[in-house]
């Protein structure tokens, strides 16, 4: 397993995913400015997760997308207590333990996971089987 490729893609989806969620307040179509960046993070990260996945397929690994959706989701969580909860969470009345146990952020974990193991079934997985002898 190429854990350094997945982490550096996991950073690259984390980027993305926050710079998305931070610009969505700006053109604010609900009245409900949180819920609309919530639904914006939601949907902006499964085109992300499959593209990570994708470029961490690239080359041929055969690992489990599990496995590399833990990565994924345990890098979005260390840039997100040591990034997204001291500059956006906590000055807004937050706390590191709101953050991490709010229904959202485990919805958007498990679609992580979800996403990446999918990944894996639909691309990786047949590729694999097709190669072995009957």
């Amino acid at each position: 397993m190429k854990t350094i490729k997945a982490i550096i893609i996991g950073i690259g989806i984390w980027i993305l995913a926050v710079s998305f969620y931070t610009l969505s307040f700006q053109f604010q179509i609900f009245e409900d400015a949180n819920q609309q960046a919530n639904m914006v993070l939601f949907s902006i990260v499964i085109p992300l997760v499959w593209l990570g996945s994708f470029l961490y397929y690239k080359k041929g690994s055969k690992i489990h997308g599990y496995f590399v959706g833990q990565i994924f989701l345990l890098v979005a969580a260390f840039l997100d207590a040591l990034i997204t909860v001291p500059f956006f969470v906590i000055p807004n009345g937050g706390s590191h333990y709101s953050f991490f146990t709010d229904f959202g952020f485990w919805t958007i974990a498990l679609e992580i996971l979800v996403i990446t193991i999918l990944y894996y079934y639909t691309i990786v997985y047949p590729k694999t089987k097709s190669l072995k002898p009957n």
